[in-house]
């Protein structure tokens, strides 16, 4: 068991003076616990068999000493155990967070984003079971039975005989069904994942869904998920009552044990009277600490899982692992030249190549244009630039670099993308754009929005101008107003490449006039990679890299390829038709 749960171990040594304590306060607990049950019991005995309040006083007196102390310990046990739990939480979403980041785009395009909230969400709080309610008793079901069994032996050791096996029985339980309590912890989680992720595609899709009359099909697919984790927590269930019930069954054995045993010694004069009780009570306080145990056992298939899926991500392999030794660059100068050399990249084993051979230059402050077909390879190449991806072949090299031999934080602070989809924090239109460069003041915010033309719609048109809340994707503005708060946050950033993915897509003319405009200003002085199919932001572009199937079929300016007759030519033709 613990093997399976050892990825969860190694992030408790941080705070092993917690755990420390957690356990001390906890062994303690359970031991005042113990001595509280036994000195009652004792003195129900002597009381039973004729002694004088004189001869009971000192076993009244300890019960008083030691109710005060166990219930402060409890406390202590209680709260170092939870503090530690919660401060592992945080640093798990971190290090969570950490590893998205990572391995973005990649990893997450293969996974849905319910199933990731799950995982962000839920599988991180389930962990608080393993930290908070498993640790500490763990170590306490191995000291205080112990001292139990100890007690209980100095009353007489046939009595210990009778409860040590049970002991070693019900602590046996958990372990001897852990295989199916590894796998049914799994199905539940992988099942929750499902109906979280088909429960976010409803949300996100709502309008669609209720455009198209499928509200009735959706439930029914979202009833399907909810059904089949039904089955997943009922197996578990199952699994958890038949461990309860072996459980209870072996402890109640044990006790029935102990006490036909103690009636045997007292019949045969073997122990006295009056410590009757008191073993009775020792025989429980053995077996309790590990039915707390067990208890924390039997959702350890569902913790185990929930950490498998989280530290998947947390331990994933970067797709553009960061040099040991990033190559130094110089002072960032105001543009930088930009160079594919013979680029060849497929997204996985066995898929066809995304681009082939892929050779061309951006000189420093240039604008050059990627033209071709859906699927020809153009947002391929974007994402190689970026270093979402390192080729399979060839190089991508900034200012003379290879990519693969710079820091990452450097190169993002070398190339600023405005994308096709642009998407906006649930926040201020100020804290958007801001996203550019944290820490910059209202008046650098605005020079840049009025930079971008997006100045007079935002104190004008927003309720709340730069203190307007934008909601959830943006949704209280338009397209071509986040497209232009889009152009805002990378003048803002002000870095010396820029990438412009389909800045006009699905806006008006008017919107996309004012795009125009902002683009020719965020462009000025910079080294720009352009994908576009309009013919009117295409012609801006002072040179095209026309891609056909992911190679390059042409080079050269619009009016040289119109003239040439080549794949742009028909490219313009079909666009005018």
């Amino acid at each position: 068991m613990i093997s399976g749960l050892r990825p969860l171990l190694s992030v408790v040594r941080p705070y092993r003076l917690h755990l420390a304590g957690a356990i001390g306060s906890g062994v303690l607990d359970q031991a005042l616990t113990v001595a509280i049950a036994a000195a009652g019991a004792w003195v129900a005995g002597a009381a039973i068999t004729g002694a004088g309040v004189a001869q009971l006083r000192p076993g009244l007196i300890v019960l008083a000493c030691l109710v005060l102390p166990r219930a402060v310990l409890a406390f202590v046990e209680s709260h170092l155990a939870h503090d530690m739990a919660f401060r592992i939480l945080v640093d798990i979403r971190e290090r969570l967070y950490v590893g998205f980041e990572r391995i973005a785009p990649a990893h997450p395009k293969g996974h849905r984003s319910g199933d990731l909230a799950a995982t962000v969400m839920d599988d991180v709080e389930r962990l608080e079971v393993f930290f908070a309610h498993t640790l500490s008793p763990l170590c306490v079901a191995v000291v205080v039975p112990a001292g139990s069994v100890a007690a209980l032996s100095f009353i007489h050791p046939a009595l210990a005989l009778v409860v040590l096996p049970v002991a070693g029985l019900v602590a046996f339980v958990p372990a001897w069904l852990r295989g199916r309590a590894t796998v049914q912890g799994r199905a539940w989680r992988l099942r929750l994942g499902r109906l979280n992720a088909t429960a976010v595609d409803g949300v996100q899709g709502l309008r669609e869904i209720a455009a198209f009359g499928q509200e009735e099909r959706f439930l029914v697919r979202l009833g399907a998920h909810g059904r089949d984790l039904h089955e997943a927590q009922l197996a578990h269930a199952r699994r958890v009552g038949a461990e309860r019930a072996a459980t209870d069954l072996l402890i109640g054995l044990g006790v029935v044990g102990v006490l036909a045993g103690s009636a045997v010694l007292v019949a045969a004069g073997a122990m006295p009277v009056a410590l009757y009780p008191a073993a009775v009570v020792l025989a429980a306080a053995a077996l309790a600490p590990v039915t707390k145990l067990g208890d924390a056992a039997r959702e350890l298939g569902v913790v185990a899982a929930a950490g498998e899926r989280v530290f998947a991500v947390v331990h994933a392999p970067a797709m553009a692992p960061e040099p040991a030794a990033p190559a130094p660059l110089p002072a960032r100068p105001a543009a930088l030249g930009v160079s594919f050399r013979d680029v060849s990249f497929r997204y996985g084993p066995g898929l066809p190549p995304a681009v082939s051979g892929v050779t061309f230059d951006i000189a420093a402050g240039e604008t050059v244009a990627l033209v071709g077909h859906s699927g020809a390879g153009k947002s391929t190449l974007t994402n190689l630039l970026l270093r979402f991806w390192d080729p399979e072949a060839g190089s991508v090299r900034v200012a003379g670099h290879d990519l693969r031999d710079l820091a990452d934080q450097e190169l993002r602070e070398l190339i600023c993308v405005v994308p096709q989809e642009i998407y906006l924090l649930n926040r201020t239109v100020a804290e958007n754009i801001a996203l550019g460069r944290p820490g910059a003041s209202r008046e650098e915010i605005e020079t840049a929005a009025r930079a971008a033309l997006a100045h007079d719609f935002i104190t004008e048109e927003l309720p709340d101008g730069y203190d307007t809340v934008v909601g959830e994707w943006g949704a209280r503005v338009s397209g071509g107003q986040r497209q232009r708060i889009a152009i805002a946050r990378a003048l803002l950033r002000d870095a010396p490449v820029l990438i412009l993915d389909e800045p006009v897509s699905n806006v008006d003319a008017e919107s996309e006039r004012l795009l125009g405009l902002a683009m020719a200003r965020v462009r000025a002085g910079r080294t720009t990679l352009l994908v576009a199919h309009r013919l009117s932001t295409i012609r801006t572009a002072d040179r095209l890299i026309v891609l056909d199937r992911g190679e390059v079929a042409e080079v050269g300016t619009h009016a040289e390829l119109v003239a040439a007759g080549g794949t742009y030519a028909r490219l313009v033709r079909h666009q005018l038709r």
